[in-house]
C-alpha cells in the first residue's frame, strides 16, 4: 500500500501565497526588463557641456575665418602680380580678376571686413598698383634714347594701356573706395582726381562713363578729394555733356 501524506491546510496557505508574491515580482522585473517602465528624463547640461560646445564653435569659425582670409589673399595677390606685367593682356587679366574677386568679397560682410584689413598691407593694397600701372599718366613715360636699347642695363618697356585696361582699372577704383574707406585716401595721394579729370577731358565714351563713377566712389565721404580742384570736374562735365 502506498502512504499518502497529508499537508496541513495553513502550510498549503502559505505556499500559495509565497507563489503569487513571487509571480508578482517576477512580472515587476520582468516589464522593467522589457522596457515597460516609464524612461528616467534626461540629466540637465552641466556647465562644462555648455562650455565644451562654445568653445568647439568658436575653433569653427575661427577656422573658417582663416580659409576665407587665405581665399581674399591668394586672389588679391594673383590679381595684384597680372596687373603690374609689362604687357596690357596681362594687366587686363588681372583687372578682370580684381574686378571678380570685389564683387564676390561684396556678398559677404566677413570677405568686406578681411578685404579692409588686407589693405592694411603694402604688398596686397590696389590702390598704388592702378596708379603706377594702368592709369599711369602719358606724361610720365620716359624718353627712349639709343644708350637704353644698346646699354649695359637694358631699359624696361611697358607697353600703353588700351582703352578697356583703362576702364577695367576705373571699375576696380570704383569697387575699392566703396568697400574701402581708406582706398579713398591712398588714391588722394597719388592725385587721384587730377588724374581722373584728365581722363575724363581726354579718353572716349568706354573710359568718360566708367571714370565719372570712379568720381562719385572717390569724392564720398572724402572732403580731402571734394576740395580738389572742383573746378576741373566742372569743367571736364561741361565738356563732354
Amino acid at each position: 500500500m502506498q502512504k499518502v501524506q497529508i499537508i496541513p491546510k495553513n502550510r498549503k496557505r502559505h505556499h500559495r501565497t509565497h507563489s503569487t508574491m513571487f509571480l508578482k515580482k517576477r512580472e515587476f522585473w520582468g516589464g522593467r526588463a522589457r522596457g515597460l517602465a516609464p524612461p528616467e528624463p534626461p540629466p540637465p547640461p552641466d556647465e562644462a557641456s555648455a562650455a565644451a560646445t562654445e568653445a568647439s564653435s568658436e575653433l569653427a569659425s575661427s577656422l573658417e575665418n582663416r580659409r576665407l582670409y587665405r581665399e581674399v589673399t591668394l586672389a588679391l595677390r594673383t590679381a595684384l602680380r597680372d596687373a603690374t606685367a609689362e604687357f596690357s593682356f596681362l594687366r587686363l587679366r588681372g583687372l578682370r580678376n580684381l574686378l571678380k574677386s570685389l564683387r564676390s568679397i561684396a556678398d559677404s560682410d566677413d570677405a568686406i571686413r578681411l578685404f579692409r584689413q588686407s589693405q592694411s598691407l603694402h604688398e596686397l593694397q590696389v590702390i598704388p598698383v592702378l596708379f603706377n600701372n594702368s592709369l599711369r599718366q602719358l606724361k610720365d613715360e620716359p624718353v627712349m634714347r639709343v644708350d637704353h636699347i644698346f646699354g649695359v642695363e637694358p631699359m624696361k618697356i611697358t607697353s600703353p594701356a588700351t582703352d578697356s585696361e583703362v576702364a577695367l582699372a576705373l571699375r576696380v577704383l570704383e569697387g575699392c573706395c566703396l568697400l574701402h574707406k581708406e582706398s579713398t585716401v591712398l588714391a588722394h595721394e597719388h592725385d587721384a582726381i587730377k588724374v581722373l579729370v584728365n581722363i575724363l577731358s581726354t579718353r572716349g565714351t568706354l573710359e568718360q562713363g566708367a571714370c565719372l563713377d570712379a568720381l562719385i566712389s572717390l569724392m564720398l565721404d572724402s572732403v580731402a578729394n571734394q576740395m580738389v580742384k572742383m573746378w576741373g570736374v566742372s569743367a571736364a562735365i561741361s565738356r563732354t555733356s
